[in-house]
């Protein structure tokens, strides 16, 4: 039995919906083509970037994305895990096609196995710079220069999203923002930031335009970070675990800048370095106050 969640909902509105609910198109074979087009959704970017579709798993992460402002294609969801369809078909109606799945298709697309039984088709933001805009005057930003995995940019854009900085910009992509894996290690925080992409010189150009102060994330000719002003619109901007940023980065910055260490090594977890720096410049910024 679905539950109706939102008890605001007019009997006009509950009459319509049930309406819907009659008429939706169900899917009970994992062999169907639509199931085949899913999987290639996941699997493919090129094919992703050619259908300007993306899929989307998780009630969370779904929510997540209808609050980011995007569109819907098609919502799925299997009723013998999920009992809230209403509330979700009431935020995305009139434009997405609701259809009904069953749990053996479900577990056929499922990407983890604790999202709850909701599943969405939606289209896919343009990300250029071109489109990037701030809300701020005096913008933080973080860039990151051709993550090396999916997970790592998940992990960034889930500290970006906690500091709520201005923008996250990716420069020489090696994976599209809609990759599972992404969506999935942000917590579905990937709708929830501005994003953009574009090579490293577009990206430079960009922040020199802009004023924005580069702040370059290296062990090579480097000051602590902790000794920078960020109060200033500022980027900061970190490369590879393997190999950092490249030459054009630190030609370009303003400062390079280091994370003293004290052990043996000398570098942390690109995540965790990317935090430590982002949450000296908030704190410069009077986020603790």
């Amino acid at each position: 039995m679905l539950l109706i969640k939102n008890h605001s909902t007019s009997k006009k509105e509950l009459t319509i919906i049930s309406n819907l609910l009659q008429l939706i198109k169900k899917i009970t074979s994992p062999q169907n083509d639509l199931v085949k087009y899913l999987i290639k959704l996941q699997e493919k970017s090129a094919f992703r970037k050619k259908e300007q579709l993306f899929l989307i798993e998780g009630v969370r992460e779904v929510d997540l994305a209808i609050g980011g402002g995007y569109e819907f294609d098609k919502l799925f969801f299997c009723p013998d895990i999920f009992s809230g369809i209403q509330e979700f078909i009431e935020k995305v109606l009139p434009e997405t096609e609701i259809i009904e799945i069953s749990l053996s298709v479900y577990q056929k697309l499922a990407y983890r196995s604790d999202t709850e039984g909701l599943l969405a088709v939606a289209k896919m933001k343009t990300n250029t710079l071109e489109d990037l805009y701030f809300k701020s005057e005096n913008p933080l930003i973080l860039v990151v220069e051709s993550p090396e995995k999916p997970g790592n940019l998940g992990a960034l854009l889930r500290t970006a999203d906690a500091a709520r900085l201005d923008a996250v910009i990716v420069a020489n992509p090696t994976s599209d923002f809609y990759n599972p894996n992404v969506i999935r290690s942000s917590v579905g925080t990937v709708f929830t930031n501005i994003l953009a992409a574009a090579s490293t010189a577009e990206v430079i150009a960009f922040l020199q335009k802009n004023n924005i102060h580069i702040f370059a994330a290296a062990l090579t000719v480097s000051e602590p970070y902790h000794l920078q002003n960020f109060t200033q619109p500022s980027a900061i901007v970190v490369g590879t675990e393997a190999t950092g940023l490249t030459q054009p980065w630190l030609e370009a910055s303003a400062k390079n800048i280091i994370i003293p260490m004290e052990g043996a090594i000398d570098s942390l977890n690109l995540s965790v370095s990317a935090s430590i720096l982002i949450f000296e410049a908030k704190r410069q910024r009077g986020w603790c106050e």
